[in-house]
């Protein structure tokens, strides 16, 4: 299933992408091993929160990347608070 749902990336420089359910579920997946999540927590955490987003996604054409952040970043929190931490401040910690 593919969602024709463009994301604005943060500079505005870039054109706009294709929504990546793929690449979301990665990222917070990524962010959960970081923190030392075990394996199954970390799978089970991204895709609930990726189902989150798609939900709130149903009714949108455009988003931005950081409304795709801040979101994923709020529904993992009940999951993993540590890894939201990690996943909402990526840019700034790195």
């Amino acid at each position: 299933m593919g969602l024709a749902i463009d994301v604005v990336k943060r500079s505005g420089r870039r054109p706009p992408e294709s929504f990546d359910r793929d690449k979301l579920l990665r990222s917070i997946r990524a962010a959960c091993l970081s923190v030392r999540a075990p394996e199954g927590e970390a799978e089970s955490a991204a895709n609930n929160v990726v189902g989150a987003v798609i939900i709130w996604l149903d009714n949108k054409s455009t988003v931005t990347s950081d409304d795709l952040r801040r979101l994923a970043g709020e529904h993992l929190e009940k999951y993993h608070p540590d890894a939201a931490y990690l996943y909402q401040h990526h840019r700034i910690i790195m």
